[in-house]
Order: C-alpha cells, then structure tokens, then sequence
C-alpha cells in the first residue's frame, strides 16, 4: 500500500499538532505547580493572621474554666483566681453532676454557676435559723480561720478541731450543743458531726469538693475545700448573703470584712516545727528501724 504525500503530511501535522497541545499542558501544569510552592502575597497572609487574632480578642479567658457562665454573687474571676472551682483528679459518683469538665492534668473543675447558685441557696437557709442554733465544724486547719471568722460576723457557734463524740446527742455531757442547722468544711473530716446531726435530724450544710460523698447532706455546696483562698472565699460569700438576708446588711460593701480576713495564715516556721518533731521522732526510733534491709 503505497502513502501519498498529502496523508503522511496530515499525519505529520496531525502528530505535531497533538505533541504541541501535549506540551502546552506540561507547560501550564508546572506554572501552576510552580505558583502553588510560591509564597503568598502579604496581603493574603495579613488576612489568615488577622482572623485568629479576632476570635481570641473576643474569648475571654475564662472561658475555658466556665464556658462563658456568669455567676451573680461575686465576680467570676473571684472564683477563678482563689481557685475555688479546681476539685480533685478523683470524682465520686454523688458528684458527677457538679463537674464541669476535667482538664488535661486530670484534675476535675467544678461549674462556677452551680457553686454560686448552692452558696446563694446555703445562705437563705441559714439565714432562716436562729444565729445561736447555727453551728460550724471544722477539723480541717484551713478552714478553721474562716470558720471562726465567719461564726463571729453572724453570730453562730464554732466547733474546731477534733469533733467529741456526743456534742449533738448526749444531753449529760459538758459539751452537749443542741444545733438548728450544723455547716461543715469537709464531709471526710467532720463525718462525725454529719453523723450525729443526722441522728437527731439536724440538717447539714456542707462545703465540698469532687471528691467527696453526699451521703446525709442536705445543701451541698460544691467548692473546693482544700485551699486557703477558696474556703476564705466561700465563707465571706456564705456571711455577707446572710446578713443580707437577715437585712442586716443591704450591699456587700458594708461588710467590714474582706475575703483576705477570712484566710488562714500561714505562720513562719510551722514546717521548720513539724521538721523538729520528726527528727526527734527518728532519733528515738531503735537501731533495726533505721537498719537497711536487703
């Protein structure tokens, strides 16, 4: 079969053709491959940059602690900077519902709202009892400053340290106290007073945190009961809606008294005593205590 000149010059043109279009795509594919590694232009980075910057100015920073909630009694960042909303890493199950979120270092936080509304609702209900029938228990030694501080400013009666056993059921013994209402720092610690307020039906008010049981509690406040500042915090709050209750007071101003009043302090030299103590202890200790064993 013989080609004629004017097929293979069409075939030859046909074939040129396809190459340049082919070339002409390799082409327009590496410049767009070539502008895509390019770097943007400052205005398009100003813009990627300016977004972020937006959404954080209008975060606030506590948002990540409350999700943006708004407490009424005092401001939030109170709470927040006292760290009177930080629990513990272990829950318990009565306390579940009181927890926020848990953070990244385990530790559970509690929902600021709910803390302020219980601290609103244990004033209205003390406020109701008589100041003399209002009892506070406090074992724990950070919160006996503020208890005893607090028991002062509405008048109630105090019991620290140590709780013996039959202050609220034995009529015959020389500490008996007949309460209306018995106020608590820590339900571990004074379990003793819980368990003898309930057995002659005496509602109890109890500050606690994550960590804690519920069990014969009747307003439980959810806060954190292990720091100075936070139960200083809470006891202040507890006194000045009393008295506001009571109407004794009308603004928070006109109590005298400042959360740093209500803080226990630490005095120097408290470690350096328990230091002596201890190494007293060990120089007393026989030798086959201190003795390696292998």
């Amino acid at each position: 079969m013989t080609v004629k000149k004017e097929e293979i010059k069409e075939i030859t043109e046909t074939a040129e053709k396809k190459e340049m279009e082919a070339e002409k795509k390799i082409v327009e594919k590496k410049a767009v491959e070539t502008k895509e590694k390019e770097p943007k232009k400052t205005e398009d980075i100003q813009l990627v940059k300016e977004e972020p910057k937006k959404e954080r100015k209008e975060k606030s920073p506590s948002d990540d602690d409350t999700g943006g909630k708004q407490t009424l009694l005092v401001e939030t960042e109170k709470y927040l900077n006292t760290g009177a909303h930080i629990g513990t890493k272990f829950k318990s199950g009565d306390m579940k519902k009181y927890i926020y979120k848990v953070r990244k270092d385990g530790l559970n936080v509690l929902d600021v709202q709910t803390l302020d509304d219980r601290l609103k609702m244990a004033a209205k209900f003390i406020a109701q009892i008589p100041k003399e029938k209002v009892v506070v228990v406090s074992r724990k030694v950070y919160g006996q400053t503020p208890a005893a501080v607090f028991s002062d400013i509405i008048g109630a009666k105090i019991l620290t340290g140590r709780f013996v056993p039959g202050t609220f059921t034995n009529p015959q013994g020389s500490r008996f106290v007949e309460p209306g209402v018995v106020l608590v720092t820590e339900p571990e610690s004074d379990t003793q007073a819980i368990d003898e307020a309930t057995r002659v039906r005496v509602p109890v008010v109890a500050l606690v945190s994550t960590n804690n049981s519920l069990k014969n509690i009747d307003i439980a406040v959810p806060i954190n009961n292990k720091g100075r500042k936070s139960l200083a915090l809470g006891f202040w709050i507890l006194a000045k809606e009393i008295l506001k209750e009571r109407g004794e007071i009308k603004t928070d101003s006109e109590l005298s008294k400042t959360p740093e009043d209500f803080e226990y302090k630490m005095k120097e030299g408290d470690e350096e005593k328990s230091g002596e103590k201890k190494s007293r202890w060990d120089r007393k200790k026989p030798a086959f205590v201190r003795r390696k064993r292998f």
